[in-house]
Formats: C-alpha cells, structure tokens, sequence
C-alpha cells in the first residue's frame, strides 16, 4: 500500500470545509479576509486541543489558571511597549497598489508586478476602538495583541489568592487581535486568533535552568500529540530576532506544506514585564522570598502557542492518503486523518447496517450509553463503505455496525479506522472495550 502525505494546503482547505471544520468567515457576503470560522467537527477538534494543553499546564501543583479581560487600560499597553514598539515597517507598490511588510520581502521591488515601492513606514498593529458613548482620545481602548499582559498584571492578584510561592506558573487561553499586513496560508496567520499562553514566574539566576526544562517539556506534549517527530524542530532566535525583552528565545517549529514555520514561542523575558508595570503603576510587584529574605522582581520564562496553528499543525499532520490495488485491479485511495484520539472530534461512529427499526434501535441505544463519555455520531445514511470513508476522513477511530446477526448474538463489530481491522465484540462491553483501547493509546 503507498501512502501519501498531505503535499499542497489547498487540499486542507477543502477537506475542512467540505468536512465542518472550516469556513470561511461571511461567506455569503464574499467573506472577511483572514478571519475563519470553525463548523461542527473544527469547534470540537479546536476544543479538544485547547483541553489538552490546559490540561497539561494546570494538572500541575505549580500552575493556576486565569481568563482575563480582552479589553484592558490603555497605560498597560503603554507600559507594554505596545503602543510605541509594536509595529511592521510596511511599504506599498506605486504601480499596483498592493501593500507589504519590508522585512518579509526579498527583493526591493513589487513582488506581484516588479514595481517601485515607497520608502517604508511603520504601522502599529493593535486594533483600536472606544469605550462609552464619545469618541476622543480620552476613550481610546484596543483589543489586546497578546494574553500575556492580563497575567501579568494579575501576578499580585493571583499569587496573594492563590498562596503560590515561587517558582510558579499563570496559564491562560484567549483571544487576540493583530492587524497583520500580510495574513495568509489558511488559518495560520489571521487578524483574530486563539493564544495558549504560560507565565512561570522565577527566582532571577534560575532562569537559565529553569528555560531549559520548559523546552524539555514542551518539546514532549508535541510528541504526545502524536506529531511526526521529523515534522518538528527547535529553532534559536539569533541577535537580531531577539524581542528587546527576551534574554533568550527559542521557536517550536512544525513543517507545514508551506515551509518551516513557529507553533510556539519559547522565551526568558528576564524582569522585563513586571518591572515595567511597577513602574508605570505605581504598585510594588516585588515578592519576598520568605526562605532567604530577599526581595526581588520575579524573571518569567512564557510558553505562548497559537492554538489556530497547532489546530492546522494537526490536521496536515494526521492527513494520509492509502493508495491500494482492488481485487478488480483498480486503484482505490482512501483519505485518513489519523489523529491522536484526544483530539479526534468524534471518538466513535455508530452505524446500522440497514434502516430497519431493530437495528436503528440497538445503534441508538449504544449511542446514548458511549455518549455519556464521548462525543459520538451516528449515521444511517448511504453504503456501509461510504459511512466508513467518511468516519476515516474525519478522523474517527472506531466505527461500531449492528447488523442482523447483532440481534441473535448480542454483538457489534468495531472498525479500527488506522488498520481497518475488525473485531467482533459483545455489546455490554463495547463502552469498556473502547475505554481501554484509549487507555493504550495515552488517551
């Protein structure tokens, strides 16, 4: 059997629609460039991810969790650097009109027509609106580009309630908004997006130790996923693609079918953050080491994931097309998203063989009874053949048929969507059959 690998993203981008896991947003006004909405099985598939890394994050004794406001005080973004450094040298074509961020280009011409471009500017990249009923300076307010800003300004807030001592950690999953110049590549880079994001606060002088261990453990919840290990790799920011605030930054990098590019960022801040909220605050974010008696501002080592991309990451990851050979001699291939099954939109597919009332029955039955646990589907419509082509394309790992002899036997076969194997189980042991086969999985 050949298999094939997912080569181009435009065969992606019509699976997810095609499928429910993608739209694009507006789209019977002509669609919203860069913005996207996720359909039945991509909300679910989007939330699975978000419950894993929440789960890997905040399962630890060390790290609690916060959702903090996506409008904050406008001095934050000051004291951020946001609003004075938080910007793209953007450049437009004199001839075509087409617009660009100059550090992205290769040449100093247009790339669309070859034409002469203006000397560059820069162009915040914070969304702007208003706060009450006047618009002026005075109710200026903008959508946050980050999450990280809600924990740090939370630090206090959150360390006092919670009794943390350090070192410890602040996880929180939100939106942001950028107004990228150049969006692009599906769902990759949009101009509204999910963060995962961790702040692990430090003693200074830890920071070295305590950056590599978060590396270590990052780089294993990549391989958990189940993630081609030779589809990721570490990449060093060098001096020049260092942030002012990072004393060291590393990218987790997946190999999308279009190139190498960051799923997640890896970086000593130092005391950058909560320093500069001292000082514009005015308020003392110094913590007290009760053990040694010293006082001193937190270092933080971040881990921030873009969710929407390590949904992509997953996708074109587990996409596998089997070419097989028939009996007849004709070419078969299947479409497959092997996905790990915590991630899998559906976990299981209940298919009657045929419409008659006993068999429906019986599926429903299952149904209800695997539902409690997992998100299930059933489906009666078309050939048995069809039904399972569409469960493999989905990326369900389990395909459960009642037929006629379910009703003399009192069992069901299970489809394994990776080998397509079948078994033939009891039906008051499916529910526990497929419990344990998650269990081995690393569900």
């Amino acid at each position: 059997m050949a298999v094939k690998y997912l080569q181009e993203l435009s065969t992606m981008v019509s699976l997810c629609k095609r499928r429910g896991f993608v739209f694009q947003s507006s789209e019977i006004y002509g669609g919203l460039n860069s913005c996207w909405d996720y359909g039945p099985l991509g909300s679910l598939l989007k939330m699975n991810v978000k419950r894993a890394w929440w789960e890997a994050m905040t399962r630890r004794d060390d790290i609690v969790g916060l959702d903090a406001s996506i409008l904050m005080a406008p001095q934050v973004w000051v004291a951020s650097g946001h609003v004075d450094g938080f910007s793209d040298p953007l450049v437009d074509c004199k001839g075509c009109k087409s617009r660009f961020r100059e550090d992205l280009l290769k040449e100093k011409r247009c790339p669309s027509c070859g034409g002469e471009l203006t000397e560059p500017r820069n162009f915040n990249l914070m969304f702007k609106t208003f706060m009450g009923p006047v618009e002026d300076d005075a109710s200026v307010v903008y959508l946050r580009p980050e999450t990280a800003q809600g924990i740090f300004v939370n630090f206090e807030n959150v360390r006092v309630s919670s009794r943390m001592k350090i070192p410890f950690g602040i996880a929180q999953i939100g939106k942001s908004f950028r107004n990228e110049i150049t969006p692009g590549n599906f769902t990759f880079r949009t101009r509204e997006f999910e963060q995962m994001e961790m702040q692990y606060f430090i003693k200074p002088g830890e920071d070295d130790q305590r950056f590599e261990e978060w590396k270590e453990i990052r780089w294993k919840f990549y391989s958990d996923l189940g993630l081609r290990k030779d589809q990721l790799r570490f990449h060093a920011h060098g001096p020049k693609e260092l942030a002012h605030y990072c004393k060291a930054a590393f990218d987790v990098q997946y190999q999308f079918p279009f190139g190498w590019q960051e799923l997640e960022g890896i970086h000593n801040r130092s005391d950058f953050d909560l320093s500069q909220h001292q000082k514009h605050s005015g308020k003392s974010l110094l913590y007290f080491d009760e053990a040694s008696g010293e006082k001193f501002i937190p270092y933080v080592i971040e881990t921030a994931v873009g969710c929407d991309r390590l949904c992509l990451a997953v996708l074109c990851d587990a996409y596998l097309e089997e070419e097989a050979t028939t009996a007849q001699g004709e070419k078969d291939t299947r479409v497959v998203l092997k996905l790990h099954p915590k991630l899998a939109p559906i976990k299981a597919a209940l298919l009657p063989l045929s419409k008659k009332p006993p068999l429906q029955e019986m599926a429903h039955r299952l149904r209800v009874e695997l539902c409690e646990i997992w998100d299930v589907e059933y489906d009666d419509a078309g050939s048995i053949g069809k039904r399972y082509r569409r469960q493999d394309e989905i990326g369900t790992p389990f395909c459960i048929t009642v037929d006629f002899d379910s009703i003399e036997d009192q069992k069901a076969t299970i489809r394994h969507r990776d080998t397509m194997a079948q078994e033939r189980i009891d039906l008051s042991k499916i529910r526990e059959y497929i419990a344990n086969q998650f269990h081995q999985w690393g569900r």
